[in-house]
């Protein structure tokens, strides 16, 4: 029996303002609308989501379609870069990414490493593939934290993976018990940058 994990990174959401309380452009509703649309039928059962205004509203439809809620995982926050909510530029972020994929325990101060962002992340994923086994779990979730637990189960998944996915994004995760049988991308609608 195989239980289906479907990633969805968040839309667009604007480049200013507080981490966990950014919400999405118009570009990024309307990307959630398409979501909603293109996974109706998937038959998901479980919709679990980062507790960053983003990720919830990029799933928010989709579940609502189901007749269920978005439950708010701490865990599955976006990996933490610096301390505080303020958003780092993407010019400064992706030396640090970069970085951060060759030392996975590299950390700026009040931040946290690759290393410690993927336990906690990874944690989560193993406790929903043990919850509801056999189901289809939607997570909503970040680029970061996404590519981490999905570098768990394949190395392939690593910043070159990070780099070209998009905003949103959706890769369908096919596991039997813990271990991984395939992933495929599904957000074909979409193949610009992050």
């Amino acid at each position: 029996m195989s239980t289906i994990i479907y990633m969805i990174r968040h839309g667009k959401s604007p480049k200013e303002g507080n981490e966990r309380t950014r919400g999405l452009t118009d570009k990024g509703e309307q990307d959630a609308i398409k979501i909603a649309d293109s996974l109706k039928e998937e038959g998901i059962e479980v919709f679990v989501s980062s507790p960053y205004k983003r990720a919830v509203d990029t799933i928010r439809g989709l579940a609502e379609h189901a007749g269920n809620k978005v439950e708010k995982i701490e865990d599955l926050r976006e990996r933490v870069f610096t301390s505080g909510d303020t958003r780092i530029s993407d010019e400064k972020l992706l030396p640090l990414l970069k970085k951060s994929f060759v030392d996975p325990n590299f950390a700026l101060p009040g931040g946290e490493s690759n290393a410690a962002c993927k336990n906690r992340a990874v944690a989560v994923l193993e406790d929903l593939l043990h919850v509801y086994k056999g189901k289809k779990i939607a997570i909503a979730t970040h680029g970061a934290i996404m590519t981490l637990m999905m570098e768990y189960y394949d190395t392939r998944y690593n910043i070159d993976f990070l780099l070209q996915t998009s905003k949103p994004d959706i890769y369908k995760m096919e596991f039997t018990n813990d271990k991984l049988l395939g992933v495929e991308r599904l957000c074909t609608w979409r193949r610009d940058k992050p």
